[in-house]
């Protein structure tokens, strides 16, 4: 049903350079990556698609994954448009794009100026007051009642030995 109303929007207002278009929106119609086309295909095919195609179905992200896969060269990123358009199957990565690979697994990311502030990708900064102050009202009533019991146990068990050491003298 979903693919039989792209099919008949596609016909009505595909243009005459559109036969990738409507390859690649049948292709990820039916949950495959489209592989093999140029970028510019990919974007017309995200404006053209349909909108039962792009709510019902995860064909722009399929879409987005194989402009990813072309602009990184694994695809070779400039296909016509007459282009394979059948892909489920993903080539095995080059020994460049192996390399290429394991050298971005061992290398830190540049860090990255956001608003006022320069993240560091990968660094977690631990900050205990923000951590208390996010907490419920309740739960943080619930801590100090327990830190106040366990500083009333530490004070009796002190006050115990003082007394017992006086008791020997």
């Amino acid at each position: 049903m979903l693919l039989a109303t792209l099919l008949l929007t596609l016909g009505a207002a595909a243009p005459a350079s559109a036969g990738s278009t409507h390859k690649i929106l049948e292709t990820c119609a039916n949950g495959q990556i489209p592989t093999g086309y140029s970028q510019q295909a990919y974007d017309q095919a995200l404006k053209q698609m349909p909108p039962e195609l792009s709510e019902y179905s995860d064909c722009s992200d399929l879409i987005h994954k194989a402009q990813l896969a072309a602009a990184a060269g694994s695809h070779g990123g400039g296909g016509s448009a007459g282009g394979t358009g059948g892909g489920g199957e993903v080539a095995p990565p080059t020994a460049a794009e192996q390399h290429a690979l394991q050298h971005i697994a061992n290398s830190a990311a540049a860090p990255v100026k956001v608003g006022g502030d320069v993240i560091h990708p990968g660094v977690v900064h631990v900050d205990i007051a923000s951590a208390l102050t996010d907490l419920p009202t309740p739960l943080l009533m619930l801590l100090a009642f327990l830190l106040a019991c366990a500083l009333l146990l530490v004070g009796r068990l002190i006050l115990t030995r003082i007394r017992g050491r006086h008791r020997e003298a």
